[in-house]
């Protein structure tokens, strides 16, 4: 059996239910292939592991034989960093305010604000309405009620056509289905969130600016591709993620939403995204970051507001907080503050 990401859409409980399902069917001797870039799931359901890199065997051995931060420098070929980046912007004024919302049927009478400079996170377990908070913020349905505030402007985002005039970008958790053109090349999926700037008279495309632009984006990114023509869908998970996120790049937001950016990319990819998301909040863009990976809401974001049922359950400062009182709220505790 080979189970590929498996995992990716689950709860922590959907997650404990196919982890007994393996140890049952590893009993009944069925071999089993696990892909994952959880390094604990390796670690708690693995026997033996067999680490690649850039399409490459690097290492095999017995699980039990490397630490966790040692299958990370297999991965990267380096030594592992901090994994996530010095985060200290200066705050600014408020950018997106957004006041009673609902929509989607699941979500339910949510307030939040973001801040210029911040980022925002939204914790959840798989189902608690992060997706669908962030496409309603989009524009990405029909029947929404509630307002939104954009620098204090109150703005109706019909569409996401609409919510791109309004200085909002979207990264969504589904890039191949939502966030990509895979069989278009890299450099039509960079220039396709800002097409006028590279149009001329007549509005035929201006090819070579263009290619300038997605070339710059390319190299700013770390983009691995053997050319900005190359097709989307043959780049790896993490360089399709960098994609998705590079083309709002060139339309330069003032609010940009992720939803799980790092869903199925690996440790190398990720750190880059976050210091992607850290440099954005440098310069003044208000972020937010929906998340089921907690340990990345606590490491990177400066607020956090808990999702659970569709509802706003908690909103913390993160420095204040651990992922053990994120899954508290998140699994529907509550606590009297008095």
């Amino acid at each position: 059996m080979i189970l590929d990401e498996p995992t990716a859409p689950l709860s922590n409980r959907e997650t404990e239910k196919l982890f007994s399902v393996i140890k049952r069917l590893k009993e009944e001797g069925v071999g089993i292939i696990f892909i994952s870039h959880r390094i604990p799931e390796i670690v708690e359901i693995c026997d033996e592991i067999t680490i690649m890199r850039n399409g490459q065997v690097v290492k095999r051995d017995m699980v039990v034989n490397l630490r966790p931060d040692k299958i990370v420098e297999w991965m990267l070929g380096q030594k592992q960093e901090q994994q996530f980046p010095e985060h200290h912007p200066t705050i600014g004024a408020t950018i997106l305010e957004v006041e009673r919302l609902s929509a989607h049927s699941i979500v339910k009478d949510v307030s939040l604000h973001v801040k210029a400079g911040e980022v925002v996170g939204i914790a959840g377990l798989v189902g608690a309405g992060k997706t669908e908070l962030c496409k309603a913020l989009f524009g990405d349905t029909p029947k929404t009620t509630g307002t939104i505030r954009i620098k204090g402007e109150l703005v109706k985002v019909k569409s996401p056509h609409v919510a791109v005039q309004n200085g909002l970008a979207f990264v969504p958790e589904e890039r191949r289905k939502e966030g990509l053109i895979l069989h278009e090349s890299v450099q039509t999926n960079l220039i396709s969130a800002n097409l006028h700037a590279f149009t001329k008279a007549l509005h035929f495309l201006d090819k070579k600016t263009q290619k300038t632009k997605s070339q710059e984006i390319i190299r700013a990114l770390g983009i691995k591709t053997p050319s900005p023509d190359t097709s989307v869908h043959t780049l790896s998970g993490g360089n399709q993620q960098k994609i998705a996120i590079g083309k709002w790049l060139v339309s330069d937001a003032d609010i940009y939403i992720f939803d799980e950016p790092t869903k199925g990319v690996d440790v190398g990819a990720k750190r880059d995204i976050f210091e992607l998301i850290a440099s954005l909040a440098k310069r003044g863009k208000a972020i937010l970051y929906a998340s089921s990976e907690l340990s990345e809401i606590v490491g990177l974001t400066n607020r956090v507001y808990v999702l659970y049922d569709g509802k706003v359950t908690k909103e913390l400062s993160t420095s204040e907080t651990d992922e053990q009182e994120l899954l508290y709220f998140s699994t529907g505790g509550q606590r009297n503050e008095n």
